[in-house]
């Protein structure tokens, strides 16, 4: 029926089917303009949990965190996460938190929750990259950036950093 309003679960489904073609879509365009684009529209995707209540929290998670009330952004995603568990994007925006706090422990914990629940999430592939990369575990963030570059090959923290790292790891000279 079109005049019956989409459920919250129907909602969900269709950001996730969404997200799933842009990833594809993703992997395979040339034009850095078209990957940002591309990109925006994921992150944007990734926004939509299926629940209001979550969607709501998440916002004014965001909102906290460009205020700089890490506290008050912490609490959005903790209950979002306590509401909707399954929900890939709430775990990274948390991940995101602690990474910049220096509590690399439960960044990487929240960063591979959120890739069980979704396998293609470049940025937390990335920040597990990162995170590698400065607790001196050059190997582990060469696979993630690879991770990374294997959905999305135009992001430049995964592009220098397989760049800078592959030397290393791989033997090639400097």
């Amino acid at each position: 029926d079109p005049t019956k309003p989409a459920t919250d679960e129907e909602i969900r489904k269709l950001a996730e089917n969404l997200s799933q073609d842009l990833l594809d879509k993703l992997k395979t365009t040339t034009s850095d303009e078209e990957a940002a684009n591309i990109e925006q529209e994921v992150w944007d995707a990734w926004l939509v949990s299926g629940s209001a209540t979550v969607d709501i929290l998440m916002k004014r998670g965001l909102e906290a965190q460009e205020e700089g009330d890490k506290d008050m952004a912490r609490e959005m995603f903790d209950r979002a996460i306590i509401i909707k568990p399954k929900y890939a994007e709430a775990w990274n925006r948390r991940a995101l938190l602690f990474f910049n706090d220096g509590k690399y422990d439960e960044a990487i914990a929240d960063l591979e929750s959120t890739l069980t629940y979704e396998p293609r999430h470049f940025g937390a592939w990335i920040g597990l990259g990162m995170i590698f990369e400065s607790i001196d575990r050059p190997r582990a963030a060469l696979k993630a950036y690879r991770k990374a570059l294997e959905v999305h090959p135009q992001p430049e923290a995964a592009v220098s950093g397989e760049k800078r790292l592959s030397r290393i790891v791989d033997g090639m000279p400097l």
